[in-house]
């Protein structure tokens, strides 16, 4: 259920080869890499039943959606078999969903011409709306998208004291995002998962993959409470 997210802008090679080595240990379904980084954790993880994906427009969702396909593109053919797209968050703000469909749904046939899995990330808390999200799902219904994900795990806001936090992942949100999806699309949460109690949670509202940092920490607890996996 574990996409393992290494995507830290300070993260090095060194870094990168490390966390590979958490996702190998514990079978995840997936490492979340940067574009530059998909040809190393690709050799980094031959081998193994974990799988290669990669963030396009990240974390922000500013590239041009031409720039967002070639993106996408070089990491499928780098390796990349699952790609987290973000979206133009201005453009769904100001309610241009005729852009917002061209992008997901370019995005989208594109890597699916090259064999990947699409995950569109909504950065949910600054697309709060609940007819905003619920025209987001409706759209990657539309268009094919593989999944709909609440987060970057970058989407600060500030807050009343001062500080820039985000909450990510919510409940209302994902159960939202669950209701409105059509049935051949899946829900990923991500951001603000960090113990194995808020991912049974996650699970339980429906959905099926989960990014996450704290992937050791999560499956360390999951062992001394259920046991071997």
């Amino acid at each position: 259920m574990i996409d393992h997210s290494i995507l830290h802008p300070t993260m090095t090679d060194e870094d990168l080869r490390r966390e590979c080595e958490v996702a190998r240990k514990y079978r995840v379904a997936s490492v979340c890499v940067k574009p530059y980084a998909v040809k190393q954790a690709v050799e980094l993880l031959r081998n193994s039943e974990v799988q290669v994906g990669c963030v396009i427009g990240f974390p922000a969702g500013n590239s041009a959606i031409a720039v967002k396909v070639f993106e996408a593109e070089n990491a499928c053919k780098e390796g990349a078999v699952e790609i987290d797209m973000v979206i133009n968050i201005g453009k769904a703000l100001q309610g241009d969903w005729d852009y917002i469909r061209e992008e997901i749904r370019s995005v989208t046939d594109a890597c699916h011409g090259l064999g990947a899995v699409v995950k569109v990330i909504f950065e949910t808390d600054y697309i709060s709306r609940e007819s905003d999200i619920i025209r987001l799902c409706e759209i990657c219904t539309e268009v094919g998208a593989d999944y709909v994900k609440t987060s970057s795990g970058f989407g600060f806001v500030k807050q009343s004291n001062g500080d820039y936090n985000y909450l990510g992942a919510t409940i209302p949100v994902l159960e939202l995002m669950k209701r409105t999806v059509g049935p051949q699309v899946k829900v990923k949460a991500a951001g603000g998962v960090r113990n194995l109690d808020q991912l049974l949670q996650v699970q339980e509202v429906g959905c099926t993959r989960c990014g996450a940092t704290a992937t050791g920490a999560i499956l360390e607890e999951a062992m001394l409470r259920f046991g071997k996996y």
